[in-house]
């Protein structure tokens, strides 16, 4: 493979679309009060994809050095476990783009104040803090949670803010069955690892708890996704706020063949078509909301 491959290998593309959903959402609720900032919906989207990418990396080195990844894994190739780079080489390339992700995201400082620098901090420390340092949020069962939050309610309310001067509780509600389906992503990827994890000490939610949990994680996370149009509708959103009901049956789809998965081909299947219902989701929410 050539440089740029393995480093486009090691930075997930597959995982990108949890960036592109929170901001997308945002940018839509801010564009239907006639707040769209073009500029400033640009960079939280280069701040959110760097963020993700720095976070693979880091997840890239810190997995390896740990033992969670080997060579003989279920899961996708991993480029460090797999000797495509060196581990310092990822070390370093992950410490670049998180600085790269902080000098992307200052600009956003014009729009909404300089407290947002704290909270771009805390996004940068915990997608570093998430596989590496000596609380790793993933090996504690913490990365679900902090996924939620960041990739989800932060990520929808903040795109939302430097657009609009404002929080609501609209954006606030829209922002939930994005935290829910991007953290199936991480569902879907600790169940595929549960037992390479555990061995490693890597004490996941699924690794804690096993795969009836994940099972009823994933579930969970799709109703909270689908009922929260309709709590917006009941709100008094238009009609067109459920337009992403029509992806119910590919949902069920994915959650039935997460349900039956058991070779790690499988499990990578679903994780990818996970990521994309996300991206899905989140792009007919965001018509529906400005059609309304």
């Amino acid at each position: 493979m050539s440089g740029l491959s393995v480093w486009g290998l090691a930075a997930r593309p597959k995982t990108l679309p949890a960036a592109l959903a929170p901001v997308v959402l945002g940018t839509a609720l801010a564009a239907s009060e006639g707040l769209w900032e073009p500029a400033a919906a640009l960079f939280c989207l280069v701040f959110a994809v760097l963020v993700q990418i720095g976070t693979n990396y880091t997840n890239d080195y810190y997995d390896f050095v740990r033992g969670a990844d080997t060579p003989d894994r279920d899961g996708p190739t991993r480029a460090t476990a797999a000797g495509f780079i060196r581990p310092l080489a990822m070390r370093r390339a992950a410490f670049l783009v998180f600085g790269m992700a902080f000098l992307a995201g200052m600009p956003l400082v014009l729009y909404g104040g300089w407290w947002l620098v704290p909270i771009g901090l805390a996004c940068i420390v915990s997608g570093f803090g998430y596989t590496a340092g000596p609380w790793p949020l993933a090996y504690k069962g913490m990365g679900d949670f902090f996924v939620f939050v960041f990739f989800g309610i932060v990520a929808v309310t903040v795109t939302y803010y430097v657009q609009t001067g404002a929080f609501s509780i609209r954006a606030f509600t829209a922002s939930l069955p994005i935290g829910a389906l991007i953290t199936n992503i991480l569902v879907v990827n600790n169940q595929r690892d549960r037992r390479s994890d555990a061995l490693a000490g890597k004490k996941t939610l699924a690794a804690r708890f096993g795969e009836t949990f994940s099972i009823a994680e994933y579930l969970g996370m799709l109703i909270l996704a689908f009922g929260s149009p309709v709590v917006l509708r009941v709100s008094g959103e238009g009609a067109s706020v459920l337009l992403p009901l029509i992806l119910l049956p590919w949902a069920a789809l994915l959650f039935r063949r997460f349900w039956r998965a058991e070779s790690g081909g499988e499990y990578n299947s679903v994780l990818a078509g996970t990521a994309l219902l996300g991206l899905a989701f989140s792009a007919m929410f965001a018509a529906g909301v400005l059609i309304g």
